[in-house]
């Protein structure tokens, strides 16, 4: 990565601007750290995002904040299910002066897709959505096209709604590197709201750009992760396939179906992605844990038993952590633990 000088930027230095960028957003963005930190976790890691949450929780206005301050192209799409899908990839269009079909391509083709409701949308466009957000390109009569780098796709979904809705398939859900629950905002944090938006509302400047966003997603891939992290995020997806055999004989009857393979790979790039942001070039198993329950939640499927007596999937990703022994730090002679460590480091001595 380069800096302004020609010379490769620092962590502290990506760490700073990245925490400059997170700041910006939460100049327009009252609370919800967690969330605002999950998407810049998720542009990192070169991963799409979903979020969770009832209607007035600042999600739509999250995004569009998140990407003025990241900068690139936006754009929002509306779910409905009238929808089909070359409302959302392009189609052909006839050109009478050419006496032929020029392909229109659709609004998706920008850095950051906003696809507002999701679930909302019939099977044709969840399959085109899965081309696109897999890929990373569209198909229109035969022939692909990719969008544009950096991608991301941030969809919402609304938990409560019924009416008209699809719900996500399985395989979908999965495609989706994190899934963050918006919550309600706390009573200060509602005071604060209504005291910055019941005038002029703050704005946000941009602080990154295409090309810097692309160089700290390499710098947030080469993250140093030991041994012993990955050893420790293989043991927390296999712990949910069989829990039996990491003490949890009673998770057996609760999980229908454990984390994909995908949640690995998850776990190591929010990980990475996460640990760049706090000023380091290695994981601490604190990243890892920090960002499992965002990963692995919406992976594991319950059973009907589980469901009919309210155990959620964050429950069960909870127990798991609980029962998972991370490693154990170490640290070398006169090697002083930065501020941010509360457990082991990658490179701490064995």
């Amino acid at each position: 990565m380069s800096s302004d000088s020609g010379h490769p930027m620092s962590t502290a230095d990506a760490a700073h601007k990245l925490g400059e960028a997170i700041s910006q957003v939460q100049r327009v963005i009252v609370g919800q750290e967690h969330m605002v930190e999950q998407l810049m976790v998720g542009l990192l890691a070169k991963g799409h995002i979903l979020l969770e949450g009832v209607p007035g929780t600042a999600k739509t206005l999250a995004v569009r904040t998140f990407a003025t301050v990241v900068g690139g192209t936006f754009a929002r799409i509306q779910f409905t299910p009238d929808l089909v899908p070359s409302d959302i990839v392009g189609t052909r269009v006839y050109s009478a002066s050419k006496e032929s079909f020029d392909v229109e391509l659709g609004p998706v083709f920008t850095n950051f897709v906003l696809a507002d409701e999701i679930n909302r949308a019939p099977a044709k466009v969840q399959s085109a959505m899965l081309e696109l957000m897999a890929e990373k390109q569209v198909s229109i009569a035969g022939k692909t096209y990719p969008v544009p780098n950096p991608f991301i796709v941030i969809a919402t979904e609304n938990p409560i709604e019924s009416e008209g809705v699809y719900p996500l398939p399985e395989a979908q859900r999965d495609r989706f590197l994190l899934k963050v629950d918006v919550p309600y905002p706390k009573g200060s944090e509602e005071l604060e709201i209504l005291r910055r938006m019941s005038v002029t509302a703050p704005t946000a400047t941009q602080v990154l750009d295409p090309d810097l966003t692309r160089s700290l997603q390499d710098q947030a891939a080469n993250v140093f992760v030991h041994n012993l992290i990955a050893e420790y995020v293989v043991r927390l997806v296999l712990a949910t396939r069989n829990p039996s055999e990491f003490n949890m004989p009673d998770l057996a009857p609760v999980i229908q179906i454990g984390c994909s393979s995908r949640a690995t790979l998850g776990l190591v790039a929010s990980a990475r992605a996460l640990a760049l942001i706090h000023g380091r070039d290695y994981v601490l198993p604190t990243d890892v844990q920090a960002v499992a329950l965002d990963v692995m939640s919406h992976r594991v499927a319950l059973t009907f038993d589980a469901i009919a007596d309210n155990v959620t999937p964050a429950q069960v990703v909870e127990r798991v952590l609980a029962m998972v022994p991370a490693p154990t730090p170490v640290w070398n002679k006169g090697q002083q633990p930065p501020a941010s460590a509360q457990a082991g480091s990658g490179r701490a001595a064995s």
